[in-house]
C-alpha cells in the first residue's frame, strides 16, 4: 500500500503537531473544515446540509471571510465541503488565497461541475480535489439520489488527473454497504490512478431525509474489519493507518472533535463539524466555551453515542503517533505491515441495502 500525498504535506502536518506538543497545547486543530456554502446540487438522502431553507442556502462565505478563518485557526490542512464548493462564484479565489497560505487544500465536490470549471484552477502539491465516490456506480448513484453521477464523476477524476492535479476520494459507507462491491470499489479508484482514499463510517445527521440506514458502532467495526483485511497492496488510503485500525475495532479512541473545527455562514460550529450546538465568533471562543466533556462516546451524549467518524477520531489517531514511542511505532508498524491476514473476515457476498427500490430524487437546493 502507497504512501498517499506529497513528502512536503506529511513534513507539514508532522512538524506542525510536533510544535503543538512542545508547546504543551492538548487541544489544537489538525484541519479546517471551511464550508464557504451550504448549498448544494444534488441532495443526498444522508446528508445533514442542504436542508435549510432556501434564504439560508443562498449565503455564502467571502474569501476574505475564509482567509480570516483561516489564519486565525492555523491549522496546516484545510478541507472545503459544503453543499458543492464548485458552485461558489469565487471558488478559485478562494483556493488560490490558501495556496498564497501554504495551506494543504481538500477542495470536496461531488464532480458534476468539475469538467466545465477545471480549467480555472492551476495544479498544486498544495491543492486535491477530494471527489465523493460512496462506492461502484449503482451504489454510488442510489446513494446520491440521482443516476449518471458515478459516470460524471469518473470522467471529471480523469480529466483532472490528465490535466495534472492531485485526486482523492472520499466515501461514506452505510449499514447494508456490500464488502465485496467496496473492496471492488477500491480497486476501481485505485485503477483509475487517484492519490488516496478517504473513509468514514456515515453519521446520524438529524436533518438528512434517511434515518434507517446509519451505523452503530458494532456494525462499524464488523463492516471495517471485513472491507479491510486481507488488504490489496495497491489500495492507498488518504488517512492515518492508526484510524483505519480505529475503524477495525483495534482500537480505541476518545473523540477530539476540536480537531477539525468547522467554519461556514454562521461562524464557528459548536461543538464539530457533524452537531450544532450553537456557534461561537472566534476560534478562541470555540476553544475557551464550548464544554468538550459533554461530547464523545464517553460522555453518555446520546446524540454521540454511535459516532466513529474521521473528522472526529481521526486527529486522535494523528495525536496518538505523536504523543509517545509505542504510538509512533505502532503508527510505522501500521504503515509497513498492512495486510491485516484474517482468514475469518474475507468478505462473502451479501444482499444490497435492503429494499432499495428506485431512485428518488429528493427536491434539490436552489441556487443563487
Amino acid at each position: 500500500m502507497g504512501v498517499p500525498g506529497p513528502v512536503s504535506q506529511m513534513w507539514a502536518v508532522s512538524s506542525y503537531v510536533v510544535r503543538q506538543k512542545l508547546k504543551g497545547r492538548k487541544q489544537y486543530p489538525l484541519v479546517l473544515m471551511l464550508e464557504p456554502l451550504l448549498r448544494c446540487n444534488l441532495a443526498c438522502a444522508g446528508c445533514g446540509k442542504i436542508q435549510y431553507p432556501a434564504h439560508v442556502l443562498k449565503k455564502q462565505l467571502t474569501p476574505e471571510e475564509c482567509f480570516r478563518a483561516v489564519e486565525e485557526c492555523g491549522a496546516p490542512v484545510v478541507s472545503i465541503p459544503g453543499g458543492e464548493p464548485l458552485m461558489h462564484p469565487q471558488i478559485v479565489e478562494i483556493v488560490n488565497g490558501l495556496i498564497a497560505r501554504k495551506k494543504f487544500i481538500y477542495l470536496c465536490t461531488n464532480a458534476l461541475l468539475l469538467s466545465e470549471r477545471l480549467h480555472e484552477f492551476t495544479p498544486s502539491k498544495y491543492l486535491s480535489f477530494s471527489v465523493h465516490m460512496d462506492g461502484q456506480r449503482e451504489h454510488h448513484d442510489f446513494s446520491v439520489c440521482r443516476e449518471g453521477t458515478y459516470d460524471k464523476a469518473v470522467e471529471g477524476i480523469r480529466m483532472a488527473l490528465a490535466r495534472g492535479f492531485r485526486v482523492t476520494t472520499n466515501t461514506t459507507l452505510f449499514d447494508g454497504a456490500d464488502p465485496v462491491s467496496v473492496r471492488q470499489f477500491f480497486d476501481e479508484m485505485m485503477d483509475l490512478g487517484v492519490e488516496g482514499m478517504m473513509l468514514s463510517p456515515g453519521y446520524t445527521y438529524d436533518k438528512a431525509p434517511d434515518q434507517e440506514h446509519f451505523l452503530s458502532r458494532k456494525k462499524t467495526r464488523n463492516l471495517f474489519r471485513q472491507i479491510l483485511s486481507n488488504r490489496s497492496e495497491k489500495w492507498s488510503f488518504n488517512l492515518s493507518p492508526l484510524f483505519l485500525e480505529f475503524l477495525m475495532g483495534k482500537r480505541h479512541y476518545r473523540c477530539t472533535p476540536w480537531g477539525m473545527p468547522t467554519y461556514n455562514i454562521f461562524g464557528w460550529q459548536k461543538p464539530c463539524y457533524l452537531l450544532q450546538d450553537g456557534y461561537a465568533d472566534t476560534f478562541d471562543e470555540l476553544l475557551r466555551e464550548t464544554n468538550w466533556e459533554n461530547y464523545g462516546t464517553e460522555s453518555g451524549n446520546p446524540k454521540c453515542a454511535n459516532c466513529m467518524v474521521h473528522s472526529g477520531y481521526e486527529a486522535s489517531a494523528v495525536n496518538d503517533t505523536f504523543s509517545s514511542l509505542g504510538g509512533f511505532l505502532a503508527t510505522v508498524r501500521a504503515t509497513l505491515f498492512n495486510k491485516y491476514n484474517d482468514p475469518d473476515s474475507m468478505p462473502g457476498a451479501s444482499p444490497r441495502p435492503a429494499d432499495s427500490g428506485p431512485l428518488v430524487q429528493i427536491t434539490a437546493a436552489p441556487k443563487a
